[in-house]
C-alpha cells in the first residue's frame, strides 16, 4: 500500500492528501511532526534525503518527494491536468510559482506565527509584503475567471489554496481579496476540502 508521510498542520502535506481522498486512492498516512526532528532522523533521511514531507513510498519502495511533483504524479489522466499544452504549461507556471514566490512567504508566517509562537513584531516585514504581494497577484488573476487556469479546477488551485485558505493564521487578511475569498470557497468544493 502507498505510505504517505505528512504534517497534517502542513499545506503542503494536505494538498497530497486532498487529491488522493479525491481520486480514491488508498494510502497510510503516517503523520510525521516536522517539529519533533524525525525528518532529520537517519531512517526518514535513508527514505528522502531532502528531509522534508510529504513523502511517498510506493509498494514497489520508491519513494518521492515535494509535493507538486507528488501530486503532479498523481494529477496525470484526471482533469486536474489539463489536456491542452498550453494550459498544462500554465498550470506547471502556477505550481512553480507557488513554490518560490507565495508559500515562502505566507506559509512561513503562518508557520512562525500560528505554530512557532512568534510575535507580530518580530516578524520580518519583508515577508508580509512578499505575502501581501503573492496575494495581490493571485486577485489579479482571479478578478474575471473562477480559476487559476481554464474553465476547471486545476492542480494549481489545489495547490495554492492550501496556504491561501489559512493566510490569516499568518496575519494575512483576505478582507481586501474577495475574488481571492470567492476562489477559496469554490476549491474546497471541488476537492472536497471541509
Amino acid at each position: 500500500m502507498l505510505t504517505v508521510y505528512g504534517d497534517i498542520r502542513s499545506g503542503n502535506c494536505l494538498k497530497v492528501k486532498w487529491l488522493l481522498d479525491k481520486l480514491g486512492h488508498d494510502y497510510r498516512w503516517v503523520e510525521t511532526d516536522v517539529m519533533s526532528g524525525r525528518t532529520r532522523s537517519t531512517e526518514f533521511l535513508a527514505m528522502n534525503p531532502a528531509g522534508q514531507v510529504p513523502a511517498v513510498v510506493f509498494d514497489d519502495g520508491r519513494a518521492l518527494a515535494q509535493s507538486n511533483a507528488i501530486i503532479g504524479y498523481f494529477g496525470e489522466g484526471t482533469p486536474y491536468v489539463p489536456a491542452d499544452p498550453w494550459d498544462r504549461a500554465r498550470m506547471y507556471e502556477w505550481l512553480f510559482w507557488e513554490q518560490y514566490s507565495h508559500e515562502p512567504y505566507i506559509a512561513v508566517v503562518r508557520f512562525q506565527r500560528a505554530l512557532a509562537g512568534k510575535p507580530a513584531a518580530e516578524i520580518e516585514p519583508r515577508l508580509m509584503e512578499r505575502g501581501r504581494a503573492a496575494l495581490d497577484r493571485m486577485e489579479a488573476a482571479l478578478t474575471g475567471g473562477d480559476w487559476l487556469v481554464g474553465d476547471g479546477p486545476t492542480l494549481a488551485d489545489l495547490a495554492l489554496v492550501a496556504y491561501t485558505r489559512v493566510a490569516h493564521e499568518g496575519d494575512f487578511d483576505l478582507t481586501p481579496y474577495p475574488a481571492i475569498r470567492r476562489w477559496i470557497g469554490r476549491v474546497e468544493a471541488a476537492f472536497g476540502i471541509g
